[in-house]
């Protein structure tokens, strides 16, 4: 049987998964696909460099066209990370009649209709599993798997690196920045964490996840986006009082129509099976009209999960390539996207006052809530012998963004109320 030979765009963590993975489950591989798999070229920055898994050094190239411009290549793996590259060699293998299977999270979610279009004119697959939740089949559940039903919301925890760092302070008290250190010291974290502690990653996956199960395009600008460099031990602290834990959330509603999809930290009722999602573990729950509520639980990082996610893609891709029936089967989103206003997107509050210890001021406060429309669940006062101001704590019930808007501005028009320490979405 004539093999299918791959290039490999980069041998870093996830590359050398691919690796590993095609090695050790060569016969399976082979007896599933019906033609041998073979990496036939790997672009790498330093071809002398000292590697974890062993490569023939013939295979070993740092110039791009020893792949693109080899015709026997059938499929392109493109596991380099970056967008710019990437989307060059990505669209040039796509013009050359090469299938596509990337782990490029970043790519797909900033030029992934320019890259999906592009394909279908080549008649091409573009596979991306791995690029959301590591070893979790999400994406394919939710194109085939949900395929007779309608998805009403995705909401998820899909960035390891702050799960670590919220378990970490709920469990063991620590404060952000010790539990930041450790997981980088650990190599859960980069050097620089912007990207994972600031929510953008976790947006470009919630940016790919809205799109499939919507059938709408959801970019980047759709996406609010609020990381967790500002929560505090005291915050997890008083929530863990409630019930609740702190995680950061992916949601993505979709009702009438109207989309809106957010990432933020937010208290979890820790009845919900998200609050229990620890460490560096992903999770994503799916709510669909006709199933109900699903939820898809995982490693989400980490070389061999991640790579398992690649290989199965390059399966797929290698069997529709045998079978003649390449880029028939491309992901199109065909609805109008139309966001959802401020007034329209609601969910229960908590929120942090720092406020006058004094007669009056819950009455005050207590008024500005009426006045907004905002009804409330529960209020409760916290001693705190370091604050000498009160603390009160408030769980609203379900009120629109706006109104919850209102309700800040008008506090700081009031005197009595010192600080508004914090205020998250709360889920469960």
């Amino acid at each position: 049987m004539k093999p299918i030979k791959v290039g490999l765009f980069g041998l870093g963590t996830v590359g050398t998964g691919v690796v590993r993975i095609l090695e050790r489950h060569r016969e399976d591989l082979e007896s599933q696909v019906g033609s041998p798999l073979l990496i036939d070229k790997i672009l790498v920055r330093d071809t002398a460099k000292e590697r974890s898994v062993r490569v023939a050094a013939d295979l070993l190239t740092d110039n791009p066209r020893d792949i693109l411009d080899d015709p026997d290549i059938d499929i392109v793996v493109e596991v380099m990370g970056g967008t710019d590259s990437a989307r060059s060699y990505i669209l040039e293998a796509l013009a050359r009649g090469k299938q596509v299977v990337t782990a490029n999270k970043d790519l797909m979610a900033l030029h992934g209709p320019e890259i999906l279009a592009k394909a279908s004119e080549s008649g091409c697959d573009v596979l991306y599993e791995a690029s959301v939740a590591g070893g979790i089949p999400i994406l394919r559940t939710i194109v085939d798997g949900f395929s007779s039903d309608r998805i009403r919301r995705i909401m998820g925890i899909v960035n390891g690196t702050t799960n670590y760092i919220l378990t970490k302070m709920s469990e063991d008290g620590a404060s952000y920045a010790s539990a930041l250190r450790e997981a980088q010291e650990l190599g859960y974290a980069e050097a620089d964490p912007r990207s994972d502690v600031e929510g953008m990653d976790a947006a470009y996956k919630m940016a790919i996840l809205a799109t499939l199960g919507f059938r709408t395009r959801v970019s980047m600008r759709d996406i609010d986006v609020q990381g967790i460099s500002r929560v505090t031990a005291e915050d997890i602290l008083y929530g863990k009082r409630l019930g609740y834990e702190m995680k950061l959330l992916g949601i993505a509603e979709c009702q009438d129509g109207l989309v809106s999809v957010s990432v933020q930290p937010t208290m979890v009722k820790k009845s919900h099976p998200l609050a229990s999602v620890k460490g560096v573990f992903n999770a994503v729950y799916v709510y669909g009209e006709a199933v109900g509520e699903t939820m898809f639980y995982g490693p989400g990082a980490g070389e061999l999960p991640t790579a398992t996610s690649v290989v199965s893609d390059l399966v797929a891709v290698a069997k529709n390539l045998r079978l003649g029936v390449s880029g028939r089967k491309a992901f199109h989103p065909y609805r109008e996207t139309r966001r959802k206003s401020d007034e329209q997107i609601t969910s229960k509050y908590f929120l942090l006052l720092h406020v006058d210890d004094r007669a009056g001021v819950l009455a005050n406060i207590a008024r500005v809530f009426s006045d907004c429309d905002v009804s409330l669940e529960s209020v409760l006062q916290q001693p705190n012998e370091h604050n000498p101001n009160a603390e009160i704590i408030i769980i609203t019930h379900d009120a629109s963004k706006a109104s919850i808007r209102r309700v800040l501005d008008e506090f700081q028009k009031l005197d009595v109320v010192k600080q508004v320490r914090s205020v998250y979405r709360v889920e469960g």
